[in-house]
């Protein structure tokens, strides 16, 4: 199946932060824009003295039309995880004090229905069809997806309390 990735995404965090939170607001993201949400690997290492080492691999998919499917690959590496209890409120809270690197991938899959395979005819047909299409995938349908990983990129910022509350991209998309 053709695809064509767009330029990742990454982001750094180091500090507190509460993982069954981040874990949600992912999710909470995907569902609101229609994402089939999977975790495709998830790796725990023994912890050091430094803390633990976690490994995940996530996956989101929506079809955007018959011929186009999105894809956002997420992988999370974290470092020197420890668990910490914080009093907040008068609330004692589980946190998570841990170095963390998030890459977010795009993929813009062409045919995910495989609708021209089958024959060199089909094929042949399959060719054309992207080629008349091909200024509006380029253009219309991979800028689209960049944007949303931004927005997704923007949640966590907001999550991770990194930057101000204003999201630069969001009336790009239509939203308000």
């Amino acid at each position: 199946m053709p695809s064509f990735n767009v330029n990742p995404i990454t982001l750094r965090y180091q500090g507190l932060f509460d993982f069954d939170g981040m874990y949600a607001a992912v999710i909470d993201w995907a569902k609101n824009y229609g994402y089939l949400w999977t975790e495709k690997a998830y790796k725990h290492k023994v912890p050091s003295p430094r803390g633990a080492e976690q490994e995940l691999d996530w996956s989101m998919t929506t079809n955007i039309t018959e011929y186009i499917r999105y894809t956002i690959n997420f992988k999370i590496h974290i470092w020197d995880l420890n668990e910490v209890q914080v009093e907040v409120q008068g609330k004692t809270l589980l946190l998570s004090n841990a170095r963390m690197y998030i890459e977010m991938l795009g993929t813009l899959e062409y045919d995910w229905q495989g609708k021209f395979k089958g024959s060199s005819f089909f094929d042949k047909l399959g060719n054309l069809y992207f080629k008349i299409m091909f200024k509006d995938i380029s253009l219309k349908y991979a800028d689209d997806l960049y944007y949303r990983i931004w927005n997704l990129h923007a949640v966590l910022k907001k999550y991770f309390d990194m930057q101000t509350k204003k999201y630069v991209y969001k009336n790009y998309l239509g939203e308000s």
